[in-house]
């Protein structure tokens, strides 16, 4: 009876933890949505909003200072590319202290 019990229990546990892992992950990934209208100046979007569009390339960038430092060289990549578009994918800071 007990182990009949902890069965169920388990069974019931495993199956919420099941459904709570899957609708994370259509939570994360949302609907595509249209990128906004072309400007004189590149735009920073969204993943979500990439349906459609081509790829041009991708840039990195190091930079000692401010996460913006590093986002504002990236988005001067973007006009040097004459690109309407572009994704950051990623701002971290490495070992050192202040350089992104």
């Amino acid at each position: 009876m007990v182990s009949r019990k902890r069965n169920s229990v388990i069974y019931r546990f495993a199956s919420l933890l099941l459904v709570l892992m899957l609708s994370a992950c259509s939570a994360l990934q949302g609907t595509p949505q249209p990128a906004p209208p072309v400007t004189d100046h590149p735009q920073e979007i969204r993943r979500d909003q990439t349906q459609g569009l081509q790829r041009i390339g991708s840039v990195s960038t190091m930079v000692r200072g401010s996460p913006d430092d590093a986002l504002a060289e990236i988005r001067a990549k973007a006009v040097a590319a004459k690109a309407d578009y572009y994704v950051v994918v990623m701002v971290d800071e490495t070992i050192v202290t202040g350089q992104w």
